[in-house]
C-alpha cells in the first residue's frame, strides 16, 4: 500500500426543495464508492457535504405551504438523511448551509476577498414584480423570445431557437410569481472580479485537478474576459445577509460550496480535527469534489478564485459525470419523468442500484442511462447467477461435510494467486474513477470461479465413497476465490458485503487482507445473501412512479418549470373541455424542409393539408436530416394564429413529444392517413 493519504470527498449539494431521486443517487453513489475505496486502502477519509438550503424557490415553496423556509429545510433534511441511510452511504456528516458554522465561513471569505481587492458594487437595473414588492432572477421571468419571437420562453433563454438574451430584452415580459409586468428598478450589487484570478486559476485549470474535457472546456472561457460575478440578491430572500448591508444578501451560490467546508469544519469540532490545517493553501491533505457536468463552471471557476481570494487551498480534484437518463430519456422532475430514492427503496435491494451504476460509470463526462431490462438482467446475471452462486454452491458442502470449517489448505493456490495478482489493477480502477473496468474484470473472474466448481464438481463427488475431503478442499477454494470478489465489491454494495462477512466470519473491510487465504476457518451458517430482480418489482417503480405524478399533477403543474411558478394560481395551468376542443389538430405531408440561416435550432417546414400549403417554423434542427423529412405525414395545430418571426410567418405548429429538452419526437398518424385529415 501506498503512504497513507488524508482525504476530504464531498458530493454536490442537494436542493432542499424536494425529494432525492435516481439522479441525485448516480453522484451520491459514485461518490461513496470512491470513499469506500479508499478507507478500503487504509487511508483516512472524511465524506463531507450538506443541503443547499437557501434562494428564492425555498422562500416560495415554504410560503405556498403555509411553512417557514426553515420548517421546510428541516422537513427535508431528515427525508434526505432517511434516503442516504437506506441507500448505504458511508457520510461523515450531512450538514445544511443555513447553519451558523457555513454564516461564519462564508463573511470570513467575504472579507478575505474584500481585504484583497476583489469585490466592487454598482447599480444595475433590474426586473421589479411591482405586485410582490420584489426583484426578479431571471428565470422568474417568463415572455416572448426577441429573437425567433416564440413565447412563454425564460428571461435567459429561448427554447424553441436556442438563443440567449438579457431579461430586459424581453417581449411582453410578466413575472410567474404573481403574473404581474415587472418593471426595471435600480439595485446595488456587489460583484467579484474573476479577472484577478485568471493567471492562477488557468494554472491550477491545467495542474491535473481536472478531467481534460474538463479544462479544455475552461480553456474556451478563458479565451475572453471573466466576466464579474454578480453575488447579491435583494431582499425579500431566504439566505445570509451581506455584512453591513441587512437589504441584501449572498447569492446561494456562493454561499452553498462553503457548505463543505462548514459541513467538514463540523466534522472536525466533534472529533478533534485540526480544521486551519486541512483548509491552508499548503495543505499535504486532499479534498476531492464529484459533480455533476452542469455545475462545472460554478465548481471550477468562482469556487477555486474564492478560495484563493481568502487565503484558502483549492480542490485537489473536482470529479464531474454526465446525467443520468432512464430508458434512454432525460430524467425531469419539471415534468415527473424521475423515479425518487424512495420510491427504489420501497420495491429493490439499494445494492442492486449501486451495482449497475457501477458497471456503468467511467472516469468521463458520459451520460449513463438506466435501462430497465439491461439492468435486470444485469444483476441478476451478475450478483445472483455469478457471484451469489458462488458462496450459495459451496456452503451446504462446508456445513455439511466440514462441520462449518474450511479445509486446512487450498487445492489450487495458483488460482487463488492469479486472483490475488489482479488487485492492483482493480484497485486503479476504482482510484480513476473506471468503476467498470473494474466490474469486468471482477465478473471475468467470477466466470473462472464458477467455471472451477462446475469443472470439479462438488455435488457429482460428495456421492462418492471416500470423496468428502476432496469436497471439502474445491468449495474451500470457491469460498476465498468468493471472498476476494466480494472484498473489491464491498464499496460497491456495502449491504450484501456485511451479509457476507457475517457468513464467511470476518472483514471485508481492508483491501490488503486477501493477501492471505482463509484456511481452517469457522464459517457462519449460509443466508440468501441477494435475490433476483423480478419484473413485477421494477413495474411497481414505474407504477408507484407514475402514481406519485397523478396524485401531484394538478397542483405541480404551476410549479412545473421553476419552484416559484408553484406560487401562482393553479387553476391557471387547466383548461375545460370545451377550451381543449376549440384545438383544430390536422393531418399535414411535410413537402419541403430546409434549415434557416441564422437559426440554430430551426428548420423550415412547407406542410400541406390537404386545402393549402402552410409554413411553420420547428425547433428542431440537427435531430432530423430535412430530406428525410420530406414526404413524411405529421400532425400539427392547424387553426394556431399565425406568429410574425423575424425569419418569417408561422402558420402554425407541428406536434412533437420530447423529455426535457432531449430530441424531439414528431409525431405521425397511422398509415392510410391522408394530408386534412382531421386528429380528435
Amino acid at each position: 500500500m501506498t503512504d497513507k493519504r488524508r482525504i476530504l470527498v464531498t458530493a454536490a449539494l442537494p436542493y432542499a426543495n424536494g425529494s432525492i431521486h435516481l439522479g441525485h443517487m448516480l453522484e451520491y453513489i459514485q461518490t461513496d464508492i470512491w470513499a469506500r475505496f479508499q478507507r478500503a486502502r487504509g487511508h483516512e477519509v472524511w465524506f463531507a457535504w450538506a443541503d443547499d438550503a437557501h434562494g428564492t424557490p425555498i422562500m416560495l415553496h415554504a410560503e405556498k405551504q403555509g411553512k417557514t423556509p426553515e420548517a421546510l429545510i428541516e422537513a427535508m433534511h431528515a427525508e434526505h438523511l432517511r434516503d442516504f441511510d437506506d441507500f448505504g452511504l458511508s457520510y461523515d456528516n450531512f450538514a445544511s448551509t443555513h447553519s451558523e458554522t457555513n454564516r461564519g465561513l462564508v463573511e470570513r471569505i467575504w472579507q478575505g476577498l474584500n481585504d484583497g481587492g476583489a469585490v466592487s458594487s454598482r447599480e444595475i437595473e433590474q426586473f421589479f414584480d411591482p405586485e410582490r414588492g420584489m426583484f426578479l432572477p431571471d428565470r422568474f421571468i417568463r415572455g416572448s423570445c426577441p429573437k425567433c419571437g416564440a413565447e412563454d420562453q425564460y428571461g435567459d433563454s429561448c427554447e424553441v431557437c436556442g438563443a440567449t438574451y438579457n431579461p430586459t430584452e424581453l417581449v411582453e415580459p410578466r413575472s410567474v410569481i404573481s403574473g404581474a409586468r415587472p418593471i426595471m428598478k435600480t439595485t446595488e450589487h456587489f460583484f467579484v472580479t474573476l479577472e484577478k484570478f485568471r493567471d492562477s486559476l488557468k494554472g491550477w485549470v491545467r495542474s491535473g485537478a481536472l478531467q481534460d474535457e474538463v479544462a479544455n472546456k475552461l480553456e474556451e472561457w478563458f479565451g475572453e474576459r471573466l466576466r464579474d460575478w454578480d453575488v447579491t440578491r435583494d431582499a425579500p430572500y431566504f439566505g445570509f445577509a451581506i455584512p453591513g448591508h441587512p437589504d441584501k444578501f449572498f447569492y446561494v451560490w456562493l454561499d452553498a460550496p462553503v457548505g463543505y467546508l462548514a459541513s467538514f469544519a463540523e466534522i472536525c469540532q466533534r472529533e478533534g480535527l485540526d480544521f486551519e490545517e486541512w483548509v491552508r493553501p499548503d495543505s499535504p491533505t486532499e479534498m476531492h469534489h464529484f459533480i455533476g457536468k452542469d455545475i462545472i463552471y460554478f465548481h471550477c471557476l468562482f469556487w477555486p478564485a474564492m478560495l484563493e481570494g481568502a487565503g484558502l487551498r483549492r480542490p485537489t480534484a473536482v470529479h464531474a459525470h454526465g446525467f443520468l437518463t432512464v430508458n434512454g430519456a432525460k430524467m425531469s422532475k419539471s415534468r415527473g419523468t424521475f423515479i425518487k430514492a424512495r420510491t427504489w427503496l420501497d420495491e429493490l435491494h439499494p445494492d442492486t442500484l449501486r451495482y449497475y451504476f457501477a458497471a456503468k460509470l467511467g472516469s468521463g463526462l458520459a451520460d449513463i442511462d438506466l435501462n430497465l431490462d439491461d439492468f435486470r438482467a444485469r444483476v441478476n446475471a451478475d450478483l445472483v447467477g455469478k457471484l451469489v452462486n458462488i458462496a450459495s454452491r459451496s456452503a451446504g458442502f462446508i456445513q455439511k461435510l466440514g462441520d462449518g470449517r474450511l479445509a486446512a489448505a487450498l487445492p489450487d493456490p495458483d488460482l487463488y494467486q492469479r486472483f490475488v495478482d489482479s488487485h492492483e489493477a482493480i484497485a486503479a480502477d476504482f482510484e480513476s474513477r473506471n468503476y467498470q473496468f473494474a466490474i469486468r474484470r471482477i465478473m471475468a473472474l467470477a466466470d473462472e470461479a464458477n467455471r472451477y466448481i462446475d469443472e470439479h464438481k462438488p455435488w457429482v463427488l460428495a456421492k462418492e465413497e471416500g470423496k468428502s475431503a476432496d469436497v471439502l478442499a474445491v468449495c474451500t477454494q470457491g469460498i476465498n476465490l468468493f471472498r476476494v470478489m466480494m472484498t473489491w465489491l464491498a464499496p460497491v454494495i456495502p449491504r450484501t458485503a456485511a451479509a457476507a462477512a457475517e457468513f464467511l466470519n470476518t472483514s471485508l473491510d481492508d483491501f490488503d487482507a486477501i493477501g492471505e487465504p482463509l484456511l481452517d476457518h469457522a464459517l457462519n451458517k449460509f443466508k440468501p445473501l441477494l435475490r433476483r430482480v423480478e419484473p413485477e418489482q421494477i413495474e411497481r417503480v414505474l407504477t408507484a412512479s407514475r402514481e406519485s405524478l397523478a396524485a401531484t399533477s394538478a397542483p405541480a403543474t404551476a410549479a412545473a418549470e421553476t419552484p416559484a411558478k408553484a406560487a401562482a394560481k393553479e387553476e391557471t395551468d387547466m383548461i375545460e373541455f370545451p377550451e381543449f376542443a376549440r384545438v383544430d389538430l390536422r393531418v399535414a405531408r411535410i413537402v419541403k424542409a430546409e434549415e434557416v440561416e441564422g437559426a440554430d435550432k430551426l428548420l423550415r417546414l412547407e406542410l400541406d393539408i390537404g386545402t393549402e400549403t402552410r409554413q411553420v417554423f420547428a425547433g428542431i434542427r440537427g435531430h432530423y436530416d430535412p430530406a428525410e423529412l420530406e414526404g413524411r405525414l405529421t400532425v400539427m395545430v392547424a387553426n394556431l394564429a399565425p406568429r410574425k418571426m423575424r425569419f418569417g410567418l408561422s402558420e402554425g405548429m407541428v406536434l412533437a413529444a420530447s423529455e426535457d429538452g432531449g430530441k424531439p419526437y414528431l409525431l405521425s398518424p397511422d398509415s392510410g392517413a391522408s394530408p386534412g385529415m382531421k386528429v380528435s
